[in-house]
């Protein structure tokens, strides 16, 4: 009988963790060994059943996926596998950093997925053909291919997560209590965004990341 792999999966929505289960169970060499919707319980259970393969959203409760990927890192060598709505050309290069072997986007078919987990389980990175060919070009002469990217990737992990908060309507004083920052912290993060996104003002600034959200979401 073939060895099964077993995957965890990391996700904030249940509809998606079972119809990911559903598809990792058709395949004879995959198994689903546990999940989980925010990060403390993920880490938790991926330290008791030590899976082979982490496939994790960047989006959880009051966390995102790129905490998960630094703290096993950390630990240990399971491979993960970043799947997620946002756009790859301001996170794939990112979550490979931090230490994920792939990046899928949701749009993705599930064969794609599954193609991304076969290779990754062989020590293989796995990226779309299209981040592959900027993240090669970007290694031969610096990134040529300036237009392939969005200001957005200017912006540090940090950043991106307040600039995202901005843009789904939270003010200076929840974010600080969302990520346990001091407000003066998160005003901090906030003209520096205005600055590398060169935005004039605190309205503009909420203007872009509202658009940027909403954009993000109708590509899901």
């Amino acid at each position: 009988m073939q060895e099964q792999k077993r995957v965890f999966i990391v996700d904030d929505h249940p509809i998606v963790r079972h119809g990911l289960k559903k598809i990792f169970e058709q395949e004879a060499d995959l198994t689903v060994c546990g999940e989980a919707e925010d990060v403390a319980t993920a880490l938790k259970e991926i330290q008791e059943k030590a899976p082979d393969l982490i496939v994790v959203d960047l989006s959880l409760k009051n966390s995102n996926g790129l905490d998960i990927i630094k703290a096993v890192k950390t630990t240990n060598d399971i491979p993960i596998i970043v799947l997620s709505i946002h756009d790859e050309t301001i996170y794939a290069e990112r979550v490979l950093r931090a230490g994920a072997k792939g990046y899928v986007m949701k749009q993705e078919a599930a064969d794609q997925l599954i193609i991304a987990i076969r290779k990754v389980m062989t020590g293989e990175i796995f990226v779309s053909d299209k981040m592959g060919k900027y993240l090669l070009q970007k290694y031969i002469d610096g990134g040529a291919m300036a237009d392939f990217v969005s200001p957005i990737s200017k912006l540090s992990d940090r950043e991106i997560e307040i600039y995202r908060l901005i843009g789904e309507g939270r003010s200076t004083r929840q974010i600080a209590e969302d990520l346990a920052l001091s407000i003066k912290t998160v005003e901090s993060h906030r003209a520096h965004i205005k600055q590398k996104l060169r935005l004039k003002s605190g309205t503009e600034l909420v203007h872009n990341a509202v658009q940027w959200v909403q954009s993000e979401k109708s590509t899901s």
